[in-house]
């Protein structure tokens, strides 16, 4: 008969649940006599689940708890340290019972409290598409986990046991919960180097959004496993034998790639699964590095290596840790096979990344490893919150600080510098200094000046070169890849275009008072921000620079009682003047930022409907040329300062075009080609023609709404007797 005690002091009587005892085996315990209060602390935290979690039941209908015990377990498989597991046992306690943090803070301590506190706030985003939203959720999640990365560690097991027993669920809940999955914890786990996380929850995903296709799949892996064991021994069996010639102990497996990475290889190439040679990969694990080098000579003595396809992942880590050997090979049947070679301790740290590191010292501070993911993490989020005004470039940001190739390049010291692919030598500046990165005017790659905008490839010496009067422009946005240094170029031309607008708003307000001879208000009106919402004078005289604010509206806020005396066309006139001071800026974006100082080329005069491309000039804002255009050869030679910009206009907007036709000189030409013109419903500007030789040549300037509506009026242009070409020419 089972002891009736066994039940509430199991410890002492010795009959723990089966469940119980399966999870504290999978325990790492680092010394053996702490092996009963472990258990212990363990059995508190796993008796204080199960009865909060009493009589409540999974979607499956299988008891709640069982979901805590399965995170718990794969924490434990992670080789975490005891708080976390038990953190993983009391994960959903507080968010899904009545107990509460205090009830944690008394039985477990602060330390566990502060984990299932930090698991519970993850637990209460709920990611949408809509980008303001998913990007304060992002926000939440990252300084959480910035404070305690043991945080995302539970998440991700917690995650994991959800998309494995995600087909209880309604469909449309699946595909959410799978999208947050794929946009979220997927890269975070690539980030913190979790290689065993990301390819299960990519599985996961792919099996929930594409049910077919993983199942065509999985049954191709299922049915080539004969043939695939067959060729890992070929290639493993004669490796093996030299090896064990020069008493290299090695352990050799080969292993299928995951199912959607497979699935992507097909997509990418539009091959079938029996097309893709490298869905296949070996892996040798030796005890020592210079055992992975040796085994390296011994591969390529036995196997034609594939050049171009090797990389020393020790020699130069990743980011993430990440160290391996890869280098590709021409196996047997003269098929293309990727080899893996590292040590057993690199390949914990390859596939549960940062968990591996997850170990105290004896003053209770992290291992060096989780030290450069919390500064890593740190780091990431100070300057994400420097972009929280904008969703989309802070999204944009965070994508390419967590989910992004590396290559390695090198100062002129010989030190080490890893970027994300594809970053440029402004990019690299801003990696060795903010200073550095602001001022940067030109560089050398490999002793070669090159231009700004030049990609980086591995292996290149990298060298700056700097003016104290050089600046960033809007044209360095278009092809800089890290987040370091497109927040700070956007934080000097946010800090430019505030001065420019601040000095505009000066010029506007002074003009206006003056002109309605009421300078004596100028101090009254510089107080009066704090009626608009705003916190100080610079605030407000941006404002108005800017076009948000007129200085009549001012007036009639702080003195209504002047309302007759101010001209009733004073908005229009100051409008007018803000037009002038910007250089017609009308109508001009360039990625979302508006009120820049722009002017369009005279060479070309683009209006609405021209492809246009805007030139970063020196002091006097962005000009901006039809992409057409014959001085554009010219400017390419600086391409790093070319930006794209789009139409933004009003309806009724009108542009000048200048007009060169040429004819026969005959009479009434002239009267026919201006009746074209005003039965378009346009307006002339100006007119004039000359004659040499019996060859009439006309300028028209007109003005038009957009491309559409002058193309229709040259067309009719054309079919006048006596016209033989008519082109847009510059100069209007």
């Amino acid at each position: 008969m089972p002891n009736p005690l066994a039940r509430f002091i199991p410890h002492l009587v010795g009959e723990f649940p089966k469940q119980f005892m399966d999870l504290f085996e999978k325990v790492n315990i680092p010394a053996e006599n702490e092996k009963e209060e472990i258990k212990r602390l363990l059995w508190e935290a796993y008796d204080f689940g199960l009865n909060s979690h009493e009589g409540q039941k999974r979607k499956s209908g299988e008891p709640y708890f069982n979901h805590c015990v399965a995170v718990a377990k794969l924490l434990a498989s992670w080789k975490m340290d005891h708080s976390t597991i038990m953190g993983g046992l009391l994960h959903d306690s507080v968010e899904d019972t009545g107990v509460n943090l205090a009830d944690i803070r008394e039985r477990f301590g602060e330390d566990v409290t502060n984990l299932v506190d930090g698991v519970t706030k993850l637990g209460g985003i709920k990611f949408t598409s809509r980008e303001e939203k998913q990007a304060g959720n992002f926000m939440k999640m990252l300084l959480s986990v910035a404070k305690d990365l043991r945080v995302i560690i539970i998440k991700f097991a917690d995650r994991i046991h959800n998309m494995q027993t995600i087909e209880y669920l309604p469909r449309f809940k699946q595909h959410r919960i799978a999208v947050e999955t794929r946009d979220v914890f997927v890269p975070l786990a690539h980030r913190l180097g979790m290689a065993s996380v990301k390819f299960l929850l990519e599985d996961l995903v792919f099996k929930t959004l594409k049910p077919k296709e993983y199942k065509n799949i999985e049954s191709k892996i299922k049915s080539s496993r004969r043939e695939r064991e067959k060729y890992i021994r070929e290639v493993s069996d004669p490796l093996q034998k030299e090896l064990n010639k020069l008493g290299i102990e090695a352990k050799i497996y080969g292993r299928v790639k995951s199912h959607s990475s497979i699935y992507g290889k097909m997509v990418k190439r539009d091959k079938s699964f029996d097309e893709i040679y490298d869905h296949l990969a070996i892996r040798l694990m030796v005890e020592k590095v210079e055992d992975c080098y040796l085994t390296l000579g011994i591969m390529h003595n036995q196997f034609t290596p594939v050049q171009e396809r090797f990389k020393d992942f020790i020699a130069s880590p990743k980011s993430n840790a990440y160290q391996s050997i890869h280098t590709t090979v021409i196996g047997p049947k003269g098929r293309m096979l990727e080899i893996q070679i590292r040590t057993h301790e690199m390949e914990e740290t390859a596939e549960i990344g940062i968990a591996a590191h997850w170990h105290y010292k004896e003053k209770g501070s992290l291992s060096k490893g989780v030290d450069l993911h919390v500064k890593w993490l740190r780091e990431l989020v100070d300057i994400l919150q420097s972009e929280s005004s904008d969703p989309r470039e802070f999204m944009n940001l965070l994508k390419i600080d967590l989910f992004n190739d590396e290559i390695f390049v090198f100062t002129p010291k010989g030190d080490l510098v890893q970027l994300p692919t594809d970053a440029t030598p402004i990019d690299f500046a801003f990696h060795v200094h903010t200073e550095v990165g602001i001022h940067c005017l030109g560089a050398k790659v490999n002793h070669k000046i090159v231009p700004l905008n030049t990609k980086l490839q591995n292996g290149d010496i990298i060298e700056i070169i700097t003016s104290k009067t050089q600046k960033p422009s809007y044209g360095w946005l278009n092809f800089v890849v890290t987040s370091k240094a497109r927040t700070h170029i956007n934080k000097v031309l946010m800090k430019q275009q505030f001065e420019e607008s601040v000095e505009l708003g000066k010029e506007l307000m002074k003009k206006t008072l003056r002109r309605l001879k009421m300078k004596d208000l100028l101090t009254e009106i510089e107080s009066s921000f704090n009626k608009f919402g705003l916190n100080n004078t610079e605030q407000l005289l941006e404002a108005i620079g800017k076009g948000d604010l007129t200085v009549r509206k001012i007036l009639l806020k702080i003195r209504p009682e002047d309302e007759p005396k101010l001209d009733k066309n004073e908005d229009q006139e100051e409008k007018r003047f803000f037009n002038f001071a910007r250089s017609r800026t009308r109508g001009i974006t360039l990625q979302g930022i508006d009120n820049l100082m722009v002017t369009f080329g005279k060479c070309c005069n683009p209006i609405p409907g021209d492809e246009m491309i805007g030139f970063v000039t020196r002091g006097r804002g962005i000009t901006v040329h039809r992409s057409d255009c014959k001085s554009l050869p010219l400017l390419k030679k600086e391409s790093d300062r070319l930006v794209p910009v789009d139409w933004d206009v009003e309806k009724n907007d009108l542009f000048n075009v200048r007009l060169k036709i040429v004819g026969q000189d005959r009479k009434g030409m002239l009267n026919d080609l201006t009746d074209c013109i005003t039965k378009s419903d346009l307006n002339i500007v100006s007119v004039e023609s000359k004659v040499k030789d019996a060859v009439a040549t006309t300028y028209f300037i007109i003005q038009v709404k957009n491309l559409r509506q002058l193309e229709r009026m040259i067309k009719k242009m054309t079919n006048t007797s006596g016209v033989d070409y008519i082109e847009r020419s510059g100069q209007s």
